[in-house]
């Protein structure tokens, strides 16, 4: 059984702006301002996620969730601010570990179906990812909520929107590992680590690298 003390490292981060700044008629879209409103959160949330001392890592993530929840309220129709909300509170959970990091999790499960029903937004693929990596990581029932098949899902969901991303190649490798699939694990943990760097994500990407060389090598030292 999965427990609830794994570390939720869901980074996550904003996806190219090339991507999502213009709309199809070549317009300004209008949601290039609600990502511009998580630039910071994102910033604050790589340095809370690899900061080494874990009891500050609790005060930035509980400060996080507080300005978080603030935006949220001023903005809820946004699906940007609850992908977010969805990410912050996952990661605090994998700080806090224990059964009292679950009602964490489960608010943040609900966060994410939230912005995924909203649809729009620069972050429809980090959703999906960040759902289907929840449903691997956490405990299943009578626990959590955890399902493999959901998971899968969901990560396949957002590597397909996001083929090239980092992260969705990351978070689809660890699940086949989970499920003891190294050979096929194996091409997307390379993807991600050839994937293109992301424009103000220099220090986040840095540290997603340093995660998938460390799982490059521990496989092949089992070979």
């Amino acid at each position: 059984m999965k427990v609830i003390t794994m570390r939720f490292s869901l980074a996550l981060l904003l996806l190219s702006a090339a991507l999502s700044a213009y709309s199809d008629n070549g317009s300004v879209d209008i949601q290039l301002a609600a990502s511009s409103a998580v630039t910071e959160l994102q910033t604050d949330w790589a340095k809370a996620q690899y900061e080494a001392d874990q009891k500050q890592q609790e005060r930035d993530f509980n400060s996080l969730l507080n300005r978080i929840n603030s935006s949220v309220s001023a903005e809820p129709g946004n699906p940007d601010l609850y992908v977010w909300r969805g990410i912050i509170k996952a990661s605090y959970a994998g700080v806090k570990g224990g059964l009292g990091a679950l009602s964490l999790v489960k608010e943040a499960k609900v966060d994410l179906e939230k912005a995924i029903d909203l649809d729009g937004g620069s972050f429809q693929a980090a959703a999906r990812t960040s759902l289907g990596s929840l449903y691997f990581q956490v405990p299943s029932w009578p626990i959590g909520f955890g399902n493999d098949k959901k998971a899968e899902a969901y990560l396949l969901e957002g590597l397909a929107m996001a083929p090239d991303d980092i992260d969705s190649n990351y978070f689809y490798a660890l699940f086949l590992l989970d499920q003891r699939r190294g050979d096929e694990a194996r091409q997307y943990l390379e993807r991600a680590y050839t994937a293109p760097k992301r424009l103000g994500r220099g220090y986040a990407d840095q540290e997603r690298q340093r995660e998938i060389l460390e799982l490059i090598t521990e496989q092949q030292k089992q070979k």
